[in-house]
């Protein structure tokens, strides 16, 4: 079931005790979704989307049962049944690429202790694997290997087949594994434990890769590390960058006296040059060649930040616990140095060495006081309760989920105008009710 709605939408619960996060008002001339589609169909907490392909998606979460979504139109594909409990884990599995025939197919966990495959073409469920001792918590596919891994208590590797390829037991802390082939000649794996993350002083909740020989994890207590891909060492750590106070306290302090969810890094995102992260209620931008924060929003949300995804044009979304998505711009100041007096007859008619040492000099002062910052620039509610998290879909739009059992898809007004416009303007061509002239 879906209602077709226009603007704003209901008001998020706890919106009347206003913080000192920025508003926008009423007027959002930089905020393309204008228009709504809120889809029904979930009866618990919406936790998880992912996208099947350029215009489907599935979501799920804690009644345990799985939609397929065309994010076009809004209309639900198939409803799947077969899970008892909540959905703790979801990925979708597509074909590789040296297959011919293209394959959908999503994998769904449980806290019923079970992994099923989905045909997302048919709506079928392909396969189960009921053969976990505990909950699978996450899913991951290496679609160039065209293995699929699920973790929790155990970390096990699987075949497309769901043939268990190889399996280490007991793992408690963050480890980096790796995959190699079984040295008996067989056609299974071996799973080879390289590195325990424990630079780390509390639980690691986030992980983003940037590139091939970098990637980054942030912790529970406000801890940012950028770690080599190649050798897995610590490059750079910084703690608590988010919180200058935490400098002038003990560890054991800050565990007994801040609230850690300020601090707590809940989620990254990443380009070429910065990783964006989630902080507590803020929204932080950190430059990986700079080795700092260049730009932030201490407040962006009324309450912890869940999710951040970065967007074409230097833009960011987030989404909060507080009921809200809001859209960023990354936006660049440039702070012009005063201009420094050259000194003798020679150079002040720009003759002679000296001056192309001011210049060079000057032109240094000019880049290194470039700064950056965060821009408000689209504010949309629609949902009642926490937003669990997003997808990008161009120009489809967004899809949020949340724990008011609500997906939005949020659509761009002017492009479903003229798609509208269009539409009419076929019919009308095709009732012969419409005579083009030249």
């Amino acid at each position: 079931m879906l209602r077709w709605l226009m603007g704003g939408g209901r008001e998020p619960q706890g919106l009347s005790e206003k913080s000192s996060m920025q508003s926008l008002g009423e007027e959002q001339i930089q905020n393309p979704y204008t228009e709504l589609l809120v889809l029904k169909g979930h009866h618990d907490i919406v936790r998880f989307l992912v996208q099947i392909d350029d215009c489907r998606f599935a979501s799920a979460g804690d009644d345990g049962v799985v939609f397929l979504w065309n994010a076009q139109t809004g209309e639900k594909l198939f409803e799947l049944h077969g899970h008892t409990h909540k959905i703790t884990a979801i990925a979708a599995f597509p074909s590789s690429g040296a297959c011919e025939e293209k394959n959908h197919l999503i994998l769904t966990a449980s806290a019923d202790r079970t992994v099923i495959v989905w045909d997302c073409n048919s709506g079928r469920e392909v396969q189960k694997v009921s053969c976990f001792h505990s909950t699978v918590k996450c899913l991951t596919v290496l679609q160039r290997l065209d293995v699929w891994l699920s973790g929790g208590s155990d970390l096990c590797v699987w075949n497309r087949k769901l043939d268990l390829l190889c399996k280490t037991s007991h793992i408690t802390d963050a480890v980096i594994f790796r995959l190699v082939v079984s040295t008996e000649g067989s056609e299974g794996w071996d799973v080879l434990e390289v590195k325990r993350l424990a630079d780390h002083q509390d639980n690691i909740l986030s992980l983003v890769s940037v590139n091939d020989l970098t990637f980054v994890t942030g912790s529970h207590v406000g801890e940012l590390i950028v770690w080599d891909a190649l050798n897995w060492i610590s490059q750079v750590c910084d703690c608590n960058t988010w919180d200058p106070s935490f400098h002038t306290v003990t560890q054991q302090e800050i565990k007994l006296s801040q609230n850690q969810h300020e601090v707590s890094i809940q989620h990254l995102t990443s380009d070429a040059e910065c990783v964006f992260a989630a902080v507590g209620k803020g929204i932080y931008v950190y430059n990986l060649q700079m080795k700092r924060v260049i730009a932030c929003q201490r407040t962006a949300h009324d309450s912890i930040v869940l999710h951040i995804a970065r967007l074409p044009n230097r833009q960011l979304v987030s989404c909060s616990d507080d009921g809200s998505v809001r859209i960023w711009e990354l936006r660049e100041k440039q702070q012009l140095p005063a201009e420094p007096v050259p000194t003798g007859f020679l150079n002040m008619w720009g003759f002679g060495r000296a001056n192309k040492q001011v210049s060079q000099t000057a032109k240094k002062m000019q880049e290194s006081t470039t700064t950056y910052s965060l821009e408000l620039i689209g504010d949309l509610i629609g949902h009642s309760s926490a937003v669990q998290m997003f997808l990008y879909f161009s120009e489809l739009g967004l899809v949020t989920c949340s724990a008011d059992h609500l997906i939005i898809l949020w659509k761009d007004g002017e492009r479903e105008s003229r798609l509208r416009s269009l539409t009419l303007f076929q019919k009308l061509e095709q009732n012969d009710d419409l005579q083009l002239r030249f």
